[in-house]
Formats: C-alpha cells, structure tokens, sequence
C-alpha cells in the first residue's frame, strides 16, 4: 500500500513538472532548436556543412554572431582589406560576400559565402 501511495505521489509531482518551463530566455526551446533564419542577418554556409548568421550592429562597428549554440558581439578591428571583428577568441573576417570564422583554438569556418541578403 505504501508503494502505491508513494506512486500517485511521485506522478502528480511530475506531472506538475511538466508545465513548468525550464529554458529561462523567453521561447520553450534553446535558439539551436528554433527554425528559420534571425532577423536582420545574413546567412554564411561553409565548407563541412557549417553555417553561421551574422546581424551588423552600430552601422557595422559591431557584428553580432550568431551560433547554433552561442551567440557573440564582435567588436571590429583594423584589417588591411574587408573587414575583421574579434573579441580575442572568436575573429570573423569578410570580404564581400566571403567570410572565415576563427571560433577558438578547434573550430574554424572556412570557404563560407553569404547565402543571402540581410533579413528585414
């Protein structure tokens, strides 16, 4: 009888859990699982399948980069041709419609074009 009691406790408890939202940002779900591109950015698909979206910011002395798993503020740096922005850790450099991404020492996005023009 105990165990019986101790089973209708544990599934109202549980079952309570479930309309509580544990993702603290806002949506029911991390950006890596929402679909569609973020708004007012461009999208940069890259060799091995990566991509990345990047939304420029204080008419272009910032780019926000845009991860599945992260997003990031790059301030930009002086660079001899295009552009470059970095915090240090994380460059993103673009030349036209061409960008390389440095993500840390083990992650790097190369080849990448941009697929297309910033979202409104």
């Amino acid at each position: 009888m105990r165990s019986v009691g101790l089973a209708v406790g544990l599934s109202i408890v549980l079952s309570a859990c479930s309309s509580i939202k544990l993702w603290p940002f806002g949506e029911d779900k991390p950006a890596e699982q929402q679909a569609g591109q973020p708004e007012n950015s461009t999208e940069y698909q890259c060799e091995g399948g990566k991509k990345f979206y990047v939304r420029m910011l204080d008419q272009g002395k910032t780019a926000w980069l845009i991860l599945p798993l992260r997003e990031v503020a790059l301030p930009a740096v002086v660079a001899g041709s295009g552009a470059r922005y970095s915090n240090g850790i994380t460059t993103l450099n673009t030349k036209g419609n061409e960008a390389t991404l440095e993500d840390g020492q083990d992650n790097s996005y190369k080849a990448c074009k941009a697929t297309t023009k910033a979202a409104k």
